[in-house]
């Protein structure tokens, strides 16, 4: 009786029972958030040189500082503004995989020229389509550098949850602005 219970119930959602996910962009009357035309160009930001090594360092270390500050091990990196590694730093005990995603949330931010945070928040909005899109990685902690209104470079960390990791690539980013060198 227990089986026959049980391929009852497996037919029933297979056939479409009550445990069916409703797609939201095919409900008669909702409006596509895609089909608005902005005026300008969204994260228009032109290119400048290519941030150097030991500024890129500089930043690192203003980052790892953070980290430390709060016990967090952290993977960082800084990419050129064509999203091409510079430099990376492991902190010892940081996650192994963690190195990757550090350099894939700076890559993200550096050729979408956006931090890597809005990427998470429009997936968690509903825009899966973001998650199609080559190179993104939707999730924060990947900060764009932006020098004199010009994307040099950007920066991301890894390691902890995301949001420890937002916090040590915005104290790299920041340290740019204060001359880190």
């Amino acid at each position: 009786m227990k089986i026959f219970c049980a391929v009852l119930l497996l037919g029933a959602l297979l056939v479409g029972g009550p445990v069916r996910a409703q797609n939201v962009s095919s409900q008669p009357g909702a409006p596509n958030p895609l089909d608005v035309i902005p005026d300008k160009m969204p994260f228009d930001v032109p290119y400048g040189p290519p941030i150097s090594l030991d500024r890129a360092q500089g930043l690192i270390t203003a980052a790892i500082a953070e980290a430390r500050r709060h016990d967090w091990k952290m993977n960082v990196a800084v990419v050129d503004a064509g999203g091409n590694l510079v430099t990376f730093a492991r902190m010892d005990g940081a996650q192994l995989a963690s190195g990757a995603i550090a350099e894939h949330k700076a890559r993200t931010a550096a050729t979408f020229r956006r931090d890597t945070k809005l990427f998470e928040n429009g997936v968690q909005g509903g825009m899966l389509y973001q998650l199609s899109l080559d190179g993104v990685i939707a999730s924060r902690g990947g900060i764009p550098l932006v020098e004199d209104g010009k994307l040099i470079g950007a920066i991301g960390a890894s390691g902890g949850a995301g949001s420890q990791d937002e916090v040590c690539a915005k104290a790299g980013a920041a340290a740019l602005n204060k001359g880190a060198s």
